[in-house]
């Protein structure tokens, strides 16, 4: 960022604020905020403004035109540029951050796919510069990803490998056999404890769990056993100055949960508590008040806040869209233990995982030899093709192809046929892939068609964009959403 803004210095020492903009994308809100604090702190003495655009927090486009440093999701991102009209701004972006990359990975990864090509292809069609930085702590296969950034191998990748880790990290994965849900709890409960106690009253503890009840219920168990063997006073020594601290803010709190918590140092955290309440609990746990803090995976992914030992209680998550229990993914228990150790007050950090037995080998083979990050394109590839149809970067079948060998999914299919469902007489036959990907955007067309967002000509392959189509792409509906609205909305 200093780079680019060291382009536009003026000869007396000002900065040409009016010439440049710079998006950071980082993958949730709480995130944003963070970077949003940190950057507008240390770039304030350089009069350059940074702002959030995310689902909270609009800007109107007087404030864009005064802000140089845009952190955004990608949601919004995408957004911005699927309506071509707001090229006044977007043409003055010259360094575009995307953070952990390896959301790649994840379902909405088809989006991060979508803006790096639509912002590859257009460098290529306006030629203007513009420089792509991909950032990511837990990317096996960075060398793909480096290709789909278009980043030259030689000069521009950049790999740390765990020697790099200001803090050693320590891990213990322990496995529980118990297959009753409600013993299981008890038991994990009771490993929890123990592994608390081991570190009471010397270092914090960062307990993760994978709902939002289940953050009170577990922390109310942990108080429950210290209740019982008389060993709360291992965390907070009566009469200190914490439990003061803590005895006062608990009345102010709204969350009756954390009310009754906060008095015996610990705490719960969850995207569904007020922000008010949530932000108390984070300043309470980095002044060291708050022991034992129990929370949701989203503050691993959001809030910078490190603690010494942190334990993954469980490793089952519920998963809607498939309406089960699935495990846990590598990039979440990654960054989950990434959370453990303090630079500036550890030597070591700890981090312990608790699932199921059957489970173990799972992990560990996961965190040793990771896997390599996959595309999730093609589960998305009519509403990013309905985008850039609308777009009218993509006219025809011809078009669409050739935007589809932008994708992150374009390299993995070279990468791992197999995968992809092309097989290896495909590939030697169609070495470009080209009627494979023509294929792909068939299949998807046709689904467009069908819901009336694109008018597909199957035998000339043009497409034509639909007042559905358009609605669809600025206001972010599914094709699927359309659909059933225009099937039963009927005057």
């Amino acid at each position: 960022m200093m780079r680019e803004i060291g382009k536009h210095i003026n000869d007396d020492g000002t900065i040409n604020v009016d010439d440049f903009k710079i998006i950071y994308i980082a993958p949730m809100r709480s995130l944003v905020q963070e970077m949003v604090g940190n950057f507008g702190k240390r770039l304030a003495s350089y009069n350059i403004n940074v702002a959030e655009l995310t689902g909270d927090h609009q800007l109107s486009r007087e404030q864009i035109a005064a802000t140089q440093i845009i952190v955004c999701t990608p949601e919004k991102w995408d957004i911005i540029t699927r309506k071509g009209g707001e090229k006044t701004y977007t043409q003055l972006v010259r360094l575009v951050i995307i953070d952990e990359i390896h959301l790649l990975h994840d379902e909405r990864g088809p989006i991060l796919e979508s803006i790096v090509a639509r912002t590859i292809r257009n460098i290529e069609t306006t030629q203007e510069d513009v420089r792509l930085v991909g950032l990511s702590a837990t990317l096996p296969n960075y060398q793909d990803v480096a290709t789909f950034l278009r980043v030259q191998p030689d000069r521009g990748l950049f790999y740390f490998d765990n020697s790099f880790r200001p803090v050693a990290l320590q891990q213990q994965y322990i496995g529980v056999t118990e297959k009753k849900a409600v013993k299981r709890f008890q038991i994990m409960s009771m490993i929890v404890y123990e592994k608390i106690m081991e570190k009471a009253g010397r270092h914090q503890v960062l307990v993760f769990v994978h709902s939002r009840k289940e953050t009170g219920k577990t922390a109310r168990a942990i108080r429950d056993i210290c209740l019982e063997k008389d060993t709360l006073g291992s965390f907070l020594q009566e009469g200190s100055a914490s439990m003061e601290v803590l005895r006062q803010e608990a009345e102010q709190v709204k969350n009756s949960e954390l009310k009754d918590l906060l008095p015996y140092g610990f705490a719960i955290h969850h995207a569904g508590m007020n922000r008010i309440d949530r932000t108390l609990v984070e300043d309470l746990f980095s002044d060291k008040h708050i022991q034992v803090l129990v929370s949701t995976a989203t503050l691993a992914w959001g809030v910078n806040l490190p603690a010494h030992t942190v334990i993954i209680k469980g490793t089952q998550v519920y998963n809607p869209e498939k309406g089960r229990w699935t495990e846990l993914g590598a990039l979440d228990v990654l960054q989950m233990l990434g959370r453990a150790g303090r630079p500036q007050f550890d030597t070591k950090g700890e981090g312990i995982l608790i699932t199921n037995h059957s489970e173990l080998q799972y992990y560990l083979s996961l965190l040793n030899q990771q896997l390599p990050i996959e595309s999730q394109m093609i589960s998305k590839l009519p509403d990013m093709l309905n985008a850039e149809i609308v777009l009218g970067t993509v006219q025809n079948v011809k078009d669409a192809v050739t935007w589809l060998g932008y994708t992150y999914l374009y390299i993995r299919m070279h990468r791992q046929p197999t995968l992809y469902g092309v097989t290896h007489e495909k590939l030697k036959e169609d070495p470009l892939l080209e009627s494979y990907r023509a294929d792909l955007i068939h299949t998807a067309a046709v689904q467009l068609d069908r819901s009336g967002l694109v008018k597909y000509d199957r035998k000339s392959g043009h497409f034509q964009v639909t007042e559905l189509g358009r609605i669809a792409s600025h206001y972010y509906c599914t094709h699927e959403t359309m659909q059933t609205y225009n099937q039963l909305l009927k005057p």
